[in-house]
């Protein structure tokens, strides 16, 4: 049985570079962070100050794996309750993007400028280890999360990052928002998607 339990506080670096490595590959990091030498290493922080956040102003689900580590975690903001910034966010984005810092921040403008106002938990980050992809652990989370927004009359939101992704959420009761569509500078697209209450 799948067990998804509440991260530890302990565990939220481990989340940062759970959530890196499973998305390593995917376009939008590759934008942010070009060099493969430096993309896990530096998403892995950039991930790692979100959870953080997260853990006192939303939740950060686990599910473990076999060996001890993380399989998967999914990392939501509550959107339904005011949320500060993270702390000291300007000056640890800094030093943590270094010379990609112009791209985080274009990353920030268009993630900004297109979140929607009403109420919501946002999906953050949905990630599965690569090597336990396709094993319904992804659903799993959701569904735990999905269970209480619909007993507390909540609507979620999320950024899709490609067509997969997007067939995944339509799953889950997830539909295109308008614009559906947006884009990094490069033209890396997100796609915005809304379940409704």
């Amino acid at each position: 049985m799948t067990v998804v339990r509440p991260a530890r506080e302990d565990e939220i670096p481990a989340v940062g570079a759970l959530v890196s490595h499973s998305f390593n590959d995917l376009a939008a990091n590759a934008y942010l962070v070009p060099p493969l030498d430096d993309r896990e290493r530096v998403m892995a922080d950039f991930f790692t100050l979100y959870t953080e956040h997260a853990y006192s102003y939303g939740r950060v689900d686990v599910i473990d794996h076999e060996d001890g580590g993380l399989a998967a975690t999914a990392v939501w903001f509550d959107r339904a309750n005011e949320m500060p910034e993270p702390p000291r966010y300007t000056e640890r984005l800094e030093a943590l993007a270094g010379e990609y810092l112009e791209r985080f921040n274009a990353l920030d403008e268009v993630f900004d400028k297109n979140h929607p106002h009403e109420e919501h938990w946002h999906l953050a980050f949905l990630a599965v280890r690569p090597s336990e992809q396709g094993r319904g652990l992804g659903g799993e989370l959701m569904r735990h999360t999905h269970e209480q927004l619909v007993a507390e009359g909540l609507a979620a939101y999320l950024e899709a990052t490609n067509d997969d992704n997007v067939r995944l959420y339509q799953r889950h009761g997830y539909t295109p928002m308008t614009p559906f569509e947006i884009y990094l500078p490069d033209g890396t697209p997100f796609y915005r998607m809304w379940r409704a209450v």
